[in-house]
């Protein structure tokens, strides 16, 4: 049988996946009988707002490679595949579309902005499917889940009904992460520390000099706070009060001894603003003090500033430090201060924190049993040094707010009884009079979840959880593969979330990948201009040589430059897979296995069981490389050369192909199924996913 003189990618790749889509092979209850124990993935939802990048590329190909290996070894191998709303950030996204076409969702209705993000996104579920099939996923498409789906949904629901009614989930006033831009709450994961470069103002407060970066803030203070121990306050006494001159006036400060003041910054005496500093939140609500907003939710100065009312912070700072001048109240400025600030993950705009009601998690009982199961290497964290960043953010966390200002998400189920304050969890929206007290106005929480909070749940939820057939079946998964700088987003609150509702592990390996970088090692980015789309890189050199480009030499949480140049090297292998194959084809030698036929084959089988073992270590970079060296430097360079000249058999030669496809298929499968197809072969299987892999 002749192969065509060259292989054509574009031509290939289609025609290869309809086949595996019409052989049902995708779908772990249409494998053959021997495939009996099971092996479950559950594919990281990609963001349904967008197009694939090469991060996600870096996905697709080692889970597919860990699925279609599983499956060869016998394996009823499920790989379940998922797109997920991303609240957040796919608002951000549209948000951006409305700026373009001269819009703002401020001037939309709720109902208007949700309406026109389902429409986005359920266009961009169907070009990301297409695109993840291109990358040669072999996930059960009829297994698909979205974030948004009804019963994954009531499973988030009912998880938070059962958090609230075990007093693990509450609605308090404290402070928050504000992002003045997006007018939403942002957990503290969400947030970005930058360093800036400001003016820092040692400002004269009565008989003290306090320092700030931020005098835009001070028009509230009223307390003066100092170490108890610090002795060159020793005469102040607790609660004592002090008359002074201050911003817009003279005012009544009132001094107050606390243990978290540091004496060695800067004078040791500070005032507090409790709004809109967390510390100094902190510091009020030990000693019951007042709080008072100084600035708005838009980053504006409200009434209590005075002149000053109604100006953004950029302008009124230097005309405030100008009043205190002329007041004598600036003792000095440090011209270039550096200090770290919170920004918005999304649009790098300063965080300002806040207090406000918001639904809170109580994370300590949830991280306790998370810290236990991977201490006691229940789950097993690949690269290993991603298991002390866990825990030592699990040992340190703290409540997570869980709700945002936004409209595309998951609503909040709850309502609340103005009369009674009592709060009411709705799930199915059925309830309209309180239960406590028998009011019918109440109030419907208009808040949804923050996108980690359903996500969290992502494992058992697209299994059905508690009583699916595939929950029973596949559940604990066996591989979380996902990026390292989002173990603490999404792969701790899967731990946390899993053993508090199922009392099960989501799963017993985590594969942490790091990114995918531009060719010269810079982290790729629109405003660099250095993003890489696979599948321009697919359609120029095929998929299969992209596969190899992205997994070779990438050790698990390292970042990968992605050089065109190596790409291209992998076409030149999968061209010279082509050639060998086409030369073994167009022979016709009945010969047999002679002694040193047998030794080269015992030497194939050596590398097969290494190979092996590298893939059961999660070392899908050395398995590649070495089969990639075997294929091109030991089978065509030598054994081809050998068979030319009458040294090797043809038996061997065919035998050694064969193999060295079912080795090479998980790593490069459209071109190694394309040949498997054309092989003459006693007994030969439907598709070369189901072949044995060849382990003795």
């Amino acid at each position: 049988m002749e192969l065509p003189s060259q292989y054509n990618a574009k031509e290939v790749e289609d025609k290869i996946y309809r086949l595996w889509e019409e052989s049902g092979f995708f779908n772990p209850d249409k494998l053959p009988s021997r495939n009996k124990k099971p092996f479950s993935i559950i594919m990281p939802p990609a963001n349904a707002n967008g197009n694939l990048h090469a991060g996600h590329a870096l996905v697709m190909t080692i889970e597919d490679i860990m699925t279609r290996y599983k499956r060869m070894r016998g394996f009823k191998a499920l790989w379940l595949p998922g797109l997920d709303h991303a609240g957040f950030e796919t608002q951000i996204v549209y948000e951006k579309k409305l700026e373009k076409e001269g819009r703002s969702r401020f001037k939309m209705t709720p109902e208007e902005l949700y309406k026109e993000i389902l429409e986005f996104t359920e266009a961009n579920k169907t070009n990301i499917q297409t695109q993840v099939k291109k990358m040669g996923a072999s996930c059960d498409w009829s297994r698909l889940k979205f974030t948004l789906d009804k019963d994954i949904v009531d499973i988030v629901y009912q998880t938070f009904e059962k958090l609230y009614k075990d007093n693990l989930v509450y609605k308090g006033k404290k402070i928050i992460n504000w992002c003045p831009k997006h007018q939403t709450s942002l957990s503290d994961l969400e947030t970005l520390d930058a360093e800036r470069q400001d003016k820092f103002y040692y400002l004269k407060y009565g008989p003290f000099t306090i320092a700030t970066a931020r005098p835009e803030t001070k028009f509230g203070d009223k307390y003066v706070v100092m170490h108890p121990k610090d002795k060159r306050y020793k005469d102040y006494k607790d609660g004592q009060k002090i008359e002074l001159e201050w911003i817009n006036g003279p005012i009544t400060a009132t001094i107050i001894k606390d243990d978290v003041i540091d004496m060695d910054f800067g004078t040791g005496v500070m005032t507090i603003t409790p709004w809109h500093d967390a510390v100094d939140f902190g510091i009020a609500e030990r000693n019951n003090l007042e709080k008072e907003q100084i600035i708005d939710f838009y980053g504006k100065l409200l009434p209590i500033a005075g002149e000053f009312a109604g100006m953004k912070i950029a302008e009124a700072r230097p005309l405030i430090i100008e009043k205190l001048h002329s007041k004598g109240l600036v003792e000095k400025v440090e011209e270039n201060y550096k200090h770290v600030v919170k920004t918005c993950y999304k649009c790098g705009t300063l965080i300002e924190p806040q207090i406000k009601e918001q639904w809170f998690l109580k994370m300590k009982p949830l991280a306790e049993p998370a810290i236990k199961a991977i201490k006691n290497n229940q789950i097993k964290i690949i690269p290993g040094h991603y298991k002390k960043i866990a825990l030592h953010w699990l040992n340190n966390i703290i409540d997570w707010n869980i709700s945002r200002q936004i409209v595309w998400g998951i609503p909040i189920p709850a309502k609340t009884c103005e009369k009674c304050q009592n709060i009411i969890i709705d799930t199915e929206n059925k309830i309209n009079t309180c239960p406590k007290c028998g009011e019918k106005d109440l109030i419907k929480e208009k808040d949804t979840f923050d996108t980690w909070f359903s996500s969290g749940q992502w494992p058992y939820a697209t299994l059905d959880f508690p009583k699916g057939k595939d929950f029973k079946t596949f559940y604990p998964t066996d591989v979380m593969e996902t990026g390292g700088d989002i173990i603490f987003f999404w792969v701790s609150r899967m731990i946390m979330f899993s053993l508090y509702n199922t009392k099960k592990i989501p799963f017993k390996n985590v594969y942490l990948h790091g990114l995918v970088l531009d060719a010269k090692g810079q982290k790729m980015s629109k405003s660099k201009g250095n993003v890489i789309n696979p599948l321009d890189l697919t359609d120029k050199y095929g998929t299969d040589a992209l596969r190899m480009a992205l997994v070779v030499g990438n050790t698990s949480g390292t970042s990968l430059p992605l050089d065109e140049n190596k790409i291209k090297g992998y076409r030149n292998f999968a061209t010279k897979i082509w050639n060998a194959a086409r030369f073994v084809l167009l022979q016709n030698d009945n010969s047999k296995l002679t002694k040193t036929d047998k030794k080269l084959l015992a030497d194939f089988k050596k590398l097969a069981k290494e190979i092996t073992k590298e893939m059961d270590g999660f070392k899908f970079y050395v398995a590649s490389e070495k089969i990639y060296h075997y294929f091109w430097h030991t089978f065509c360079d030598k054994i081809i050369e050998d068979y030319k000249k009458k040294l090797v058999s043809y038996d061997l030669l065919a035998t050694l192909l064969f193999e060295s496809l079912k080795l090479l298929h998980p790593f490069m499968p459209f071109i190694t199924e394309e040949i498997y197809q054309q092989l003459p072969i006693k007994n030969k299987k439907e598709c070369i996913m189901i072949e044995e892999w060849i382990t003795q």
